[in-house]
C-alpha cells in the first residue's frame, strides 16, 4: 500500500470537476496510480461478493469502479502523447503493468461473468433497454476475449501476453517518436530552398532556431539556415517543393526507414507483436488475430473485408496508373528524362495541381488563419446542430496553447465541453491528430458527468506575428477530429459503457469524422472559414472553385494508398505466420505490387512507424477507414439530396444526424443507427462519386 503521506494534494486524485492537468507532475504518476489500483482491486473482490443477476446489483455496481481512473489513469495517459518526457515516461512504465493486471483481473472475474450470463438469461432481462442489453453482451464477449474461459498454465500464459502487448505498445510509440525527433536535415544554400513556401520558410527557420538556442546569429525565413525534421508540417512541404532531388531522397529514405535500425529497431517488436498476437488468438479458440478483432466489429468476415479492398482497388487502379503517366509527362514537358523515383512524386504531382488548377497551398493558407477557420466551424455546427461553443479561459491546461471549450444546446443548457491543442511540439508531442475522450457521460449516484472530449492536432504553429495559417489539408483534419468530438460530446446515452464513442464497433467509428471533411468542399461553408489574414478579404471564388475542382486530384493514387495499408494489416493479422521465412515488410512489399502503380523502395520499412496497428488501437482494423469511408460519403449524400443550398432542409437533415448518429452512441448496432437516420443500409455510390472513381 503507498503511504498515504505521498498522497496528500496529488492532482490524480480528484473525485470532480476537471483534471487539474498545470498541476501534474511526473512524480505525482506513480504513488496516485498505485493507490487506485490498490483501492479499485479492494473495491472489486468486495462487489464480487455481492453480486446479483440484475442490472443494479450487477452493471451497477461495477460503474462505481470506472470514475476514479477517469481521473487518475486517463490524464496520465494523455499527457503521454501531448507533454512526452523521460520522466513521464519512466513513471508510466512504472505502473502501466499494475493498470493492465487489474485490466485483466476485472475482465476475467467469473463471479461477474457467471451474474452477467444469469441476467441475460433471467427474467429481468426483457426489462432492460436495448442499450443495456448491447452492454451486457458486449462485458461478456469482452470477458471471452479476455481469456474467461481459460484455466490454469493458459490462464497465465494468457495474461503474460497482455502484459507484454501492452509494454510493446509504448516501447514502439517511443521509438518512433525518439526516431523522428533524432533526424534532422540543415538546409544552408539558400538555392536549395528555391521555390520553398514563405510558411515553410519560417517554419524551418524556427525549427533551426529551436535546436540552436545558444547560436549567437539567428536563422530567419529569408536566409536561413533552415532545419527540416520528419514532422509532417515540416516533412510534407519539403517534398513538395524542394527542387533537389537529393535532398528530397534524403529526407523520403529517412522517412519510409523510421525506427528501423539501432537501438530505436521496431523489427523485432513487429514479429514479436504478431506473433504474441497469433498466440492469444489461438488461446481463445480463433485461428487467427483477425477473427479475435471481428469478434467485436460490423465487417462480418475477412472476406468481406477483402472484397471491399477488391472493389475499391478494381475503381482505382487505372486512375491511380493514369496520376503516374500525367507525372512522367510534365516531367518529360520539363526535359527531365532520368527515371522517376518514390520521392520525386510528391514534388511533381505539386507541380501539376498548380499547373492544372493554378494555385499553390501557400496562396491558400493566408485565407485560413486558425481563428477563423475555428469560428466558421463553430458557426457550422451551430447551423447543423444546435449546438453554441464558448471559450472558457479559467481552465488548468498542460500546455499555453491548449485552448478549452463549453458546448451549449439551443437552450444554453450546457452539455459538453472539450479540450483544443492543436498545434505541432515535436520536441514533446506525438505526430498525427486525435480525439480523446477526457470525461465520459455517465449518471453515478443521479449525477449526471457531462461528457469532456480532447482534440488534438498538430497543424503548423504561429510564427513571430504571423498567426497559424492553415494548409487546406489542416483544414481538413481539425474537422475530422471533430466530428470524432462531436459524437463524444452529443450522445444522448447515459450509460458510460455505450455514450458517445463508447461500444460503437471500431469500424464505424470514423463515420462522423470523415462525414464533418465533406463540409470543406461545400462553398458557403469554406467561405466562412476563409478570411485573409492582413486584410480581413474572404476566399475568392476563383481559388474556391479550384479548391473544388482539385479535390479529386489523384485519387486513384490516395485509395491505393490507403489500401495498401488496409491489406497489409489484415494479412498480417490473418494469413501471415511470424515464424515463416517471409517477413512482414516482405508481405508489405507483395502486396504493395497489387495497390503501387510505382514500386515501393526495396529497403522501405514504414511499417517500423505504423503506429495505428502496433500502438494504436486499429490491429486488424486499420480497414476501417474504408469501411467507414463508405458510410460517411453516404451520409453526406444525405444532406446533398435534400438540398445542400436549403438551410431548412439542412437543418432538419442535421437534426436527425445528431440524434441519431452522434446521439445514440453504442447504445444500438452501427446498422440500425445508420437505417434510422439514412432510411436505407449504405451504399458504396457516393463514395465512388465523391472520389470521382464512379462511372
Amino acid at each position: 500500500m503507498v503511504d498515504s503521506s505521498s498522497l496528500k494534494d496529488n492532482p490524480l486524485l480528484a473525485t470532480s470537476g476537471l483534471p487539474d492537468f498545470a498541476a501534474i507532475r511526473p512524480e505525482h504518476v506513480v504513488p496516485a496510480v498505485q493507490h487506485l489500483v490498490h483501492d479499485a482491486t479492494e473495491k472489486l473482490t468486495e462487489i464480487e461478493q455481492h453480486l446479483q443477476p440484475t442490472w443494479e446489483g450487477s452493471l451497477g455496481k461495477l460503474e462505481t469502479l470506472d470514475p476514479p481512473f477517469e481521473y487518475g489513469w486517463k490524464p496520465v495517459g494523455h499527457l503521454f502523447g501531448v507533454l512526452n518526457s523521460d520522466e513521464l515516461r519512466a513513471a508510466y512504465e512504472t505502473v502501466l503493468p499494475e493498470v493492465v493486471q487489474f485490466g485483466l483481473r476485472a475482465s476475467q472475474s467469473e463471479p461477474i461473468y457467471q451474474t452477467l450470463k444469469q441476467l441475460r438469461q433471467g427474467a429481468e432481462w426483457s426489462k432492460l433497454s436495448e442499450a443495456q442489453q448491447r452492454i451486457v453482451t458486449d462485458r461478456i464477449k469482452g470477458a471471452e476475449l479476455s481469456g474467461i474461459a481459460l484455466t490454469g498454465e493458459k490462464r497465465e500464459r494468457f495474461n503474460a501476453i497482455e502484459q507484454e502487448l501492452s509494454q510493446l505498445s509504448t516501447e514502439f510509440s517511443n521509438h518512433v517518436l525518439d526516431a523522428t525527433k533524432a533526424f534532422s536535415l540543415d538546409i544552408t544554400d539558400s538555392a536549395d530552398a528555391e521555390g520553398w513556401p514563405s510558411t515553410l520558410r519560417n517554419l524551418a527557420a524556427k525549427s533551426w532556431n529551436g535546436a540552436h538556442p545558444d547560436a549567437v546569429e539567428k536563422a530567419t525565413p529569408a536566409q536561413g539556415p533552415w532545419r527540416i525534421t520528419l514532422e509532417p508540417p515540416l516533412f510534407t512541404p519539403f517534398m513538395e517543393h524542394c527542387r533537389n532531388g537529393a535532398l528530397r531522397e534524403t529526407l523520403y529514405r529517412a522517412f519510409v526507414t523510421r525506427a528501423s535500425s539501432g537501438e530505436l529497431n521496431n523489427d523485432l517488436l513487429i514479429v514479436r507483436f504478431l506473433a504474441l498476437r497469433r498466440e492469444k488468438a489461438l488461446l481463445l479458440g480463433y485461428h487467427n488475430f483477425a477473427e479475435v478483432s471481428l469478434a467485436r466489429k460490423m465487417a462480418p468476415s475477412v472476406e468481406a473485408i477483402r472484397k471491399m479492398f477488391t472493389d475499391l482497388r478494381s475503381a482505382a487502379w487505372d486512375a491511380a496508373a493514369r496520376d503516374l503517366d500525367d507525372i512522367r509527362a510534365l516531367r518529360a514537358e520539363h526535359g527531365v528524362t532520368e527515371p522517376l523515383n518514390v520521392w520525386d512524386v510528391a514534388f511533381w504531382a505539386e507541380r501539376l495541381r498548380e499547373e492544372r488548377y493554378a494555385y499553390t497551398d501557400d496562396e491558400l493558407r493566408p485565407y485560413f488563419p486558425f481563428e477563423r477557420v475555428l469560428a466558421g466551424l463553430f458557426q457550422l455546427l451551430e447551423r447543423l446542430f444546435d449546438v453554441k461553443i464558448h471559450q472558457q479561459t479559467d481552465v488548468s491546461v498542460w500546455h499555453p496553447d491548449v485552448r478549452f471549450y463549453r458546448v451549449h444546446d439551443a437552450s444554453g443548457t450546457h452539455i459538453a465541453s472539450f479540450y483544443l491543442d492543436p498545434y505541432s511540439r515535436p520536441e514533446n508531442k506525438r505526430g498525427g491528430a486525435w480525439m480523446d475522450d477526457c470525461l465520459g457521460r455517465r449518471t453515478t449516484g443521479g449525477h449526471l458527468q457531462l461528457p469532456v472530449a480532447h482534440l488534438v492536432c498538430n497543424q503548423t504553429p504561429p510564427h513571430g506575428d504571423t498567426p497559424s495559417l492553415m494548409s487546406f489539408r489542416e483544414v481538413e483534419t481539425l474537422f475530422h477530429e471533430m466530428g470524432h468530438g462531436l459524437q463524444h460530446m452529443l450522445t444522448k446515452v447515459d450509460f458510460a459503457d455505450c455514450a458517445g464513442i463508447n461500444g460503437v464497433e471500431w469500424d464505424a467509428v470514423e463515420l462522423p469524422s470523415q462525414f464533418m471533411e465533406n463540409w470543406c468542399y461545400h462553398r458557403p461553408t469554406l467561405l466562412s472559414l476563409t478570411g485573409h489574414y492582413q486584410t480581413g478579404e474572404p476566399l475568392p471564388e476563383s481559388l474556391f472553385e479550384k479548391i473544388r475542382a482539385a479535390k479529386n486530384f489523384r485519387a486513384g493514387s490516395m485509395t491505393l494508398r490507403q489500401l495498401l495499408f488496409g491489406m497489409t494489416d489484415i494479412t498480417l493479422h490473418s494469413d501471415y505466420d511470424p515464424s515463416s521465412s517471409e517477413t512482414p515488410h516482405q508481405v508489405n512489399q507483395r502486396l504493395s505490387k497489387q495497390t503501387s502503380v510505382l514500386p515501393l523502395l526495396p529497403e522501405d520499412r514504414s511499417l517500423c512507424s505504423f503506429q495505428h496497428i502496433f500502438s494504436g488501437g486499429y490491429a486488424a482494423g486499420y480497414y476501417s477507414y474504408k469501411w467507414a469511408e463508405i458510410l460517411s460519403a453516404d451520409a453526406f449524400s444525405a444532406f446533398e439530396e435534400a438540398g445542400l443550398d436549403n438551410p431548412q432542409a439542412i437543418h432538419e437533415t442535421g437534426r436527425r444526424f445528431r440524434d441519431t448518429v452522434l446521439a445514440l452512441g453504442g447504445s444500438r448496432h452501427p446498422m440500425e443507427v445508420f437505417r434510422e437516420f439514412r432510411g436505407r443500409e449504405p451504399k458504396v455510390d457516393a463514395l465512388l462519386r465523391h472520389s470521382g472513381l464512379g462511372n
